[in-house]
């Protein structure tokens, strides 16, 4: 097939353009590289290159579109929260019209941040969720969630073939040093010898999905031959952020101390994704233990602070 990956320099995206590309498709990588790396693709043999912005009109015959672009960390999209937005809106609209015009299945990354700070647990998808829509991480999380009622609307209007995967904590190679997500800040301060950093009293807690179970969620979701309706694609197992920091220095050797810091605003604090939904549609299940993925992504920090 051919198959456009928006956002696909990013650290989910050139996974999946990677994974893509192996099973012989021909993918076309969007991205204006605003977070995504041209490190992250430079080896993927045979994988075309669009730098543009998905916020701009799209253009292209292509028989799926993942749309993957956006920061996905606060840092990030909170540094550019009205570009963020009008990447989540704008960028979702652009897909579909080109998914319309194309008779082009997509499939939009969505978030647990959908959520916000949920009031039950695990979240399930019929949960419409606790969000600030005028908080600071409102630009992402309100964006994502305006993204999906444009899926939605694009397919009852316009019959369009939608599929929505809301991904939870995701972690592993590619994850950027600076990008302010747990794994990748606890693994980094760990291996500099720096103290980790919990925000908040530690035992917040977060469920984490090694990307390469993410990945062969997002491809069974799109390859799904019937309307689903949102998903959820992460791993069920709930940690506390003082179990993950444990973690951590047991895989990295370091003997680094644990400061605390306070929470910022409007974060969650709890995340466990209900995975019924795609045990059952789809036989998928993480598979990738923590401590696992946890090894496999320090190694790549290894190298990478080399």
């Amino acid at each position: 097939m051919k198959i456009l990956v928006t956002g696909g320099a990013g650290f989910l995206g050139s996974h999946l353009c990677e994974r893509l590309v192996k099973e012989g498709h021909d993918v076309t990588c969007l991205d204006n590289f605003v977070t995504g790396s041209p490190q992250n693709i430079v080896d993927i043999e045979n994988l075309g290159l669009i730098r543009g912005d998905v916020s701009e009109r799209l253009e292209g015959e292509y028989d799926q579109i993942y749309n993957m672009a956006c920061p996905a960390s606060p840092v990030a999209y909170q540094r550019d929260p009205l570009g963020t937005m009008m990447t989540n809106v704008m960028g979702m609209w652009n897909v579909l019209n080109l998914a319309d015009w194309e008779k082009s299945r997509v499939l939009q990354a969505s978030t647990s941040e959908v959520y916000g700070d949920p009031t039950v647990s695990p979240q399930r998808e019929s949960y419409w969720g606790n969000v600030n829509p005028i908080g600071i991480r409102a630009c992402y999380d309100e964006g994502k969630r305006a993204a999906e009622t444009l899926c939605f609307d694009f397919e009852r209007q316009y019959g369009t073939e939608v599929r929505v995967a809301r991904i939870f904590n995701t972690y592993g190679p590619r994850m950027a040093i600076d990008d302010g997500r747990v794994v990748s800040n606890f693994i980094v301060q760990a291996l500099r010898g720096e103290p980790i950093t919990i925000y908040g009293d530690g035992y917040q807690s977060r469920s984490f999905c090694y990307v390469d179970d993410l990945i062969e969620g997002l491809i069974r979701l799109m390859n799904y031959d019937q309307s689903i309706g949102p998903v959820n694609i992460g791993n069920p197992m709930e940690f506390s952020m003082l179990e993950l920091a444990e973690l951590v220095t047991e895989v990295t050797g370091s003997f680094s101390p644990i400061v605390f810091k306070d929470l910022p605003q409007d974060d969650p604090k709890q995340r466990r994704p209900d995975i019924s939904k795609a045990r059952t549609a789809l036989d998928w299940r993480p598979r990738t233990e923590l401590l696992e993925g946890l090894e496999k992504t320090a190694a790549y920090f290894r190298e990478v602070l080399k």
